[in-house]
C-alpha cells in the first residue's frame, strides 16, 4: 500500500482549485490520502464545500482529522458533515482499515514535550489546557487498541515529538504539540505517524521506540521537498508488525 499524507491545507474562498494538483498526485501515486488537520483557513461551512469540490480529482479514499483552524468558527458539526456527504472519511477517535493497514485519527493537542511539557498543576485554565492534551492521548490509545492489522498508522494535526517540530520558534513549541501523544504509540508499536501544524518544522522523526513520525504541513513540503508534494510512504506487504520500511 502506498499512502499519500499532507496537512495544512488551508483551504479558503480564495484557494479554490489551487489544490487539485496535490489531490491528483495522490491520486495517481498512493492508494489512500490523509489529510492531517487545517484543511480550511476558518472552518467555515462553505470553506468545506469548496475543499470537498477539490477533493474530487483524488479518486483514492480520503481520510482526515481536523486542526485548530477547523474550530475557528464553532460549525464542526456542520463542518464534518460536508465533508462526510462528499466522500471524506473523518476520523476522531476512530479507525479506518484497508488490507491489513489500520488507520487511527485523532486531533491531537498541545501541551510541549519532555521534561519541559505542562502539568495539570495550578489554576484552572491551566489545569484545562493539561486536561484536553490528556483526553486526545486516551482517545489515541482506545483507538489504537481496537486495531487488529498488522500494520498501524495514526493520523493526527498535533506533532507527537518535539524533532519533527525543530525549526520553530523555540517558544512556541507548547502550543505545537504534545509527548502525550507519543506514548500510545510506542505501547501499540505504531509504524507510521503523520501530523502536520508546524509549517517550519522538521519533515521526519523517530519516537523514543524507533517508531517513524513525519510532519506534512503543506508550507514545510513546499519548502524543504517540493517533488514530494503530497508525501507518499511505501507500506510493503507482508513485513513483521513494527518493520514497515518508509520509501
Amino acid at each position: 500500500m502506498r499512502i499519500a499524507a499532507v496537512g495544512d491545507i488551508h483551504c479558503s474562498k480564495l484557494s479554490a482549485g489551487r489544490y487539485q494538483a496535490v489531490f491528483e498526485a495522490a491520486g495517481s501515486r498512493a492508494d489512500v490520502l490523509l489529510l492531517c488537520g487545517d484543511l480550511t483557513q476558518r472552518g467555515l461551512p462553505d470553506e468545506a464545500r469548496l475543499l470537498v469540490r477539490d477533493l474530487k480529482v483524488a479518486t483514492v479514499p480520503v481520510l482526515a482529522v481536523l486542526g485548530n483552524h477547523d474550530f475557528e468558527a464553532a460549525e464542526v458539526p456542520e463542518f464534518e458533515r460536508i465533508l462526510e456527504d462528499g466522500g471524506v472519511i473523518v476520523l476522531d477517535g476512530e479507525v479506518w482499515e484497508k488490507d491489513d493497514v489500520g488507520f487511527a485519527g485523532i486531533k491531537g493537542f498541545g501541551g510541549g514535550f519532555g521534561e519541559r511539557a505542562l502539568t495539570g498543576w495550578g489554576e484552572p485554565a491551566l489545569k484545562g489546557f493539561v486536561e484536553e492534551a490528556t483526553r486526545e492521548a486516551l482517545k489515541l490509545e482506545r483507538a489504537l487498541s481496537s486495531l487488529r492489522t498488522t500494520i498501524r498508522v495514526a493520523v493526527m494535526h498535533y506533532a507527537p515529538i518535539a524533532a519533527t517540530v525543530v525549526g520553530e520558534p523555540l517558544e512556541i513549541y507548547p502550543f505545537l504539540g504534545s509527548s502525550r501523544l507519543e506514548e500510545p504509540l510506542d505501547r501499540y508499536r505504531v509504524d507510521l505517524t503523520f501530523h502536520g501544524h508546524a509549517h517550519k518544522g522538521t519533515v521526519e522523526g523517530l519516537t523514543r521506540g524507533g517508531h517513524s513520525v513525519y510532519n506534512v504541513a503543506l508550507p514545510l513540503l513546499r519548502e524543504t521537498r517540493p517533488e514530494q508534494v503530497p508525501f507518499v510512504v511505501e507500506v510493503p506487504s507482508g513485513v513483521p508488525e513494527g518493520s514497515v520500511v518508509a520509501r
